[in-house]
């Protein structure tokens, strides 16, 4: 889902896990439906559910751990937390960085979201949050770039004219439209990634291979295709 693109040294740093009592799943929580925090000041969403999941099938004991997003994969090779869950997308960028499960959605299309259907999608002022291949998409195809540290702000600067539209996760911008009757889509989807997948250090081989074990048994099952469904965070298996 989310697809961050590295724009700074890698932390050249072991932090395995061996295997510790609990493992920490690292999240936005700022990602609606994917991830969020609910009144009760909980982490909740897709993955909320699908992670706590995945550790039951795991027998592995878990918390969550909120993490800003431009900060997620250092904070996760320098050992805050164990794992990543946070609509992150399969990229090879990120795969000479972190390792990577199996993915447990497929590729969801990016899509334009804009105050007017006249937007010049290669010519124009485009938002996207900062580290994402959206925003590198953006910067590849001749239209000016311009970059935000949440999802949030890239959604306030179409509304208030700093940029003529944003580029994002088409399943993050489909419920935002829904409440927002001046921002459309616009243009063509855009398919971006390899689908999300749950990231670990290179070093823990063992957890990686737990959690793909679940998220196989979840596909085989069909309880996944219900979570996806029921959370309408991109199309199925």
């Amino acid at each position: 889902m989310k697809n961050l693109i590295l724009t700074t040294a890698a932390l050249a740093l072991s932090a395995g896990m061996a295997m510790a009592d609990t493992v920490r799943l690292g999240t936005e929580g700022a990602y609606a439906p994917w991830n969020f925090v609910n009144d009760a000041g909980e982490i909740d969403g897709f993955e909320r559910e699908l992670g706590d999941e995945l550790c039951k099938r795991a027998n592995l004991t878990c918390e969550w751990v909120k993490n800003d997003w431009d900060s997620i994969i250092p904070n996760l090779v320098s050992g805050n937390y164990d794992v990543i869950m946070a609509g992150m997308s399969i990229t090879d960028e990120r795969d000479e960085v972190i390792d990577f499960t199996q993915n447990y959605t497929p590729p969801d299309p990016s899509a334009y979201a804009a105050l007017s259907d006249d937007v010049d999608l290669e010519g124009g002022v485009i938002v996207a949050q900062t580290g994402t291949i959206q925003a590198a998409y953006i910067a590849e195809s001749g239209a000016t770039l311009v970059e935000f540290a949440s999802s949030e702000e890239t959604i306030a600067a179409v509304r208030n004219g700093e940029a003529d539209a944003v580029l994002a996760d088409k399943s993050f911008l489909a419920p935002i439209l829904e409440e927002d009757g001046d921002l459309r889509f616009i243009g063509p989807n855009v398919p971006l990634g390899g689908g999300v997948g749950i990231g670990v250090r290179e070093s823990d081989g063992e957890l990686k291979e737990k959690f793909n074990t679940a998220i196989q048994s979840m596909k085989d099952d069909g309880s996944l295709n219900a979570l996806i469904t029921k959370w309408e965070v991109s199309s199925t298996f």
